[in-house]
């Protein structure tokens, strides 16, 4: 008996151990966000050693259990019906609301794309399918949640491509004829990662000009947007608070752009963008020049990471780091002015929570009619997981707001 008593208490100090982590005192139900981080963090940490081992890609191993775990068929309910289709060869879902209205009614509609570093996650997952549900019946919405390509086995552009041939495909008249959803009421929108594509999708399509329907709005749930700083001051702050650590994000950027992990280093020191290196213009570094694109209040005490010498080697081996189509608070001051007033979530605890309020300080400057929504609570990730068994009252709050303003919007 003593044995097992022993073995079970060695076993409870280090599940605590691992599962502790020190947070600010202000985020949203901390012991809750610790569990689920330590979930993610064996995710993770399973997917690094199958690769280590050279049995899987880390990322196949996560997308696996994510798919065992989360992913979900196309249910329809009483009053939504789900359909699993593809736009232009891109797989989607679709949700319809499927409560009686008058004859010719038109309805909003939503493109979503989801969130996970362009390597992870589905609309499919259980998190995203409740999501666009709520959407479908409190805005009378058809809700396209786009399943684009994703990392390893598809890099930058393909994703962005993808993304933009879902989005052009839906806004046909025939198609939108087909689904009852009024050209006149049609939003963008999507989380992390897919608020990056969001964003991307809409500036191409207002510099195009080539499509007679518009999006009304864009709605952008804690977007990532930029890779040419990586010491704002949120990532400063938030570089090892979950759900997004400082450098997962660096090697997410790096699986989208298909360059080499042995480059977080050096972009986590902002070596890309040191002071001697000509082969990022001034241009580019004022576009996200936080010192001046951020208030105070956000600046805190941080400092500008400008090392004096740095290296040719990560800007040479990943050009895309200067495309806007990849980086969208990179985009010119005309493009922005051409595209639709904009909702934009932050979290405080986020670290790229920057990017976003950078963003909405260059569309405002461009004219452009901006809703910042900022939770001082708020993680990143915190509006999906407003769903039973990962329900945090943040979550539920920013979906709920998030919901609100299209519903006034749109």
């Amino acid at each position: 008996m003593k044995p097992f008593v022993t073995a079970t208490l060695l076993l409870s100090v280090a599940a605590a151990y691992y599962i502790y982590l020190p947070l600010p005192n202000t985020v949203c139900e901390p012991w809750k966000l610790m569990i689920l981080d330590a979930v993610f963090r064996s995710f993770m940490h399973m997917g690094d050693l199958a690769h280590d081992l050279g049995l899987s890609h880390h990322i196949h191993v996560i997308n696996y259990i994510v798919s065992k775990v989360e992913v979900k068929g196309p249910q329809s309910s009483k009053t939504v019906q789900v359909t699993d289709t593809s736009f232009a060869g891109v797989q989607a879902r679709v949700f319809e609301p499927t409560t009686q209205v008058k004859e010719h009614h038109l309805k909003r509609g939503v493109v979503y794309f989801h969130g996970g570093g362009w390597a992870m996650g589905s609309g499919r997952m259980r998190s995203y399918d409740l999501l666009c549900r709520n959407m479908a019946e409190e805005l009378d919405a058809v809700i396209v949640s786009v399943d684009y390509s994703l990392a390893p086995e598809a890099h930058f552009p393909q994703p962005y491509y993808d993304a933009l041939k879902a989005a052009t495909f839906f806004l046909r008249p025939e198609v939108l004829a087909q689904y009852s959803v009024d050209p006149k009421r049609v939003a963008i929108s999507g989380d992390s990662s897919g608020g990056n594509l969001a964003a991307a999708v809409v500036q191409q399509m207002a510099a195009e000009n080539k499509t007679s329907t518009k999006f009304k709005v864009q709605a952008l749930i804690y977007p990532v947007l930029q890779a040419l700083d990586f010491n704002t001051p949120s990532y400063q702050q938030n570089g090892n608070t979950p759900i997004l650590y400082r450098s997962v994000m660096a090697r997410f950027w790096l699986e989208y752009l298909n360059g080499n992990t042995s480059l977080v280093p050096l972009l986590l020191a902002n070596n890309h963008t040191a002071l001697d290196r000509t082969g990022v213009p001034e241009a580019a570094r004022a576009k996200v020049d936080w010192t001046r694109l951020l208030p105070q209040s956000f600046q805190k005490d941080f400092h500008r990471v400008s090392p004096a010498q740095g290296s040719a080697q990560v800007v040479e081996e990943l050009p895309a780091l200067l495309d806007v189509r990849a980086a969208p608070l990179l985009a010119e001051e005309e493009v922005l002015r051409a595209v639709p007033p904009a909702y934009i979530m932050t979290c405080e605890h986020d670290v790229l929570r920057d990017d976003g309020l950078m963003y909405a300080q260059r569309l405002e400057e461009a004219g452009v009619a901006v809703t910042r929504d900022h939770y001082e609570d708020g993680f990143h990730g915190c509006m999906v997981f407003s769903f039973w068994p990962a329900k945090f009252t943040v979550g539920t709050r920013s979906m709920w707001n998030y919901i609100r303003w299209l519903q006034e919007h749109l």
